[in-house]
């Protein structure tokens, strides 16, 4: 498919330097399987949890989606769903900081870049030296922490400095994991509720400073420029691309408010689901940039700026 917008203009370097203290990072677990380090799969953790259930299989069977697989396995587990969310992290335990973990978030911290991140461990904080903080706010519950990030200082406005923030949930706090289909489905509730009912909410917010969500990392979603990175963004992202969908409906509505995102990838031969999902992503106004392969976005000369 042929790529759209500024994607033929642009290569990482480029854009990185160009959006430097205005764009939001996307991080997914691309950024753990890089340098070495490609067994931090979490294909690899589902499949230990599936034999421990009883279910010994080389890989996810094709035709199931990684949360369908996992609320399948709490449905075989003797154990509540919550107990294999505690297993799934207590397996990323070892998962090291490596060389360019600390060179990615270095260049977030010294551009004022917030990062989101789909990952449950802590390597990112780890790597930047980010303390936890939440804001003090009430409504705080751990099923859905999403007031709370690792960062240097606190800053109330989360587009306002660098810190790190889980979209699906962070292993400290076990029951915010959101690893199954089930859980996406409950935090699309959640977020809907935000945008959509009440009277702060965030479809009729007349100031894109106040609503329900503008304490939480959904306020970086729909208030920053994203740029994708390490992450497959394939159809068992259902929460995120959701999210997509809802923001390219608000920049509809509030024109004046439209933000860009990009989508950084690396094309696989024969992959037959490539074609779809950007056009997906084109169709909610990302635009796609192919790179060679991954070395071209961890060790990219742009994060050295």
């Amino acid at each position: 498919m042929k790529e759209t917008g500024m994607a033929a203009a642009l290569d990482l370097d480029t854009l990185l330097a160009t959006h430097a203290g205005h764009v939001a990072l996307v991080i997914g677990n691309g950024i753990n399987r890089h340098g070495g380090a490609a067994s931090n799969s979490w294909e690899a953790l589902l499949m230990k949890i599936a034999a421990r259930c009883g279910i010994p299989l080389p890989k996810v069977p094709q035709g199931t989606q990684y949360t369908e697989f996992y609320d399948v396995l709490g449905l075989r587990s003797a154990g509540a769903t919550s107990d294999l969310a505690a297993e799934f992290c207590e397996l990323m335990a070892g998962w090291q900081v490596l060389d360019h973990h600390r060179t990615v978030v270095g260049w977030a911290s010294r551009h004022a870049v917030p990062v989101l991140t789909t990952n449950f461990e802590e390597v990112l904080s780890e790597a930047a030296g980010a303390r936890f903080l939440g804001t003090g706010l009430s409504g705080f519950t751990d099923y859905y922490p999403w007031q709370c990030r690792f960062a240097h200082d606190l800053h109330l406005d989360p587009c306002a400095g660098f810190g790190i923030w889980h979209i699906n949930g962070m292993a400290r706090y076990k029951r915010s994991v959101r690893l199954g289909l089930s859980d996406y489905v409950g935090s699309a509730h959640r977020a809907r509720e935000m945008f959509h009912r009440g009277g702060s909410q965030l479809f009729r917010a007349k100031d894109p400073a106040r609503w329900a969500g503008a304490r939480t990392w959904l306020h970086l979603f729909f208030n920053k420029p994203l740029l994708f990175l390490g992450l497959a963004l394939e159809e068992n992202e259902v929460f995120l691309r959701w999210l997509l969908i809802e923001r390219a409906r608000y920049f509809r509505k509030f024109p004046r408010r439209r933000q860009p995102a990009w989508y950084v990838y690396k094309p696989e031969a024969g992959n037959l689901n490539e074609a779809g999902k950007l056009f997906f992503l084109q169709g909610v106004d990302v635009t796609c940039l192919a790179i060679r392969d991954h070395d071209a976005i961890w060790a990219s000369a742009g994060w050295t700026s």
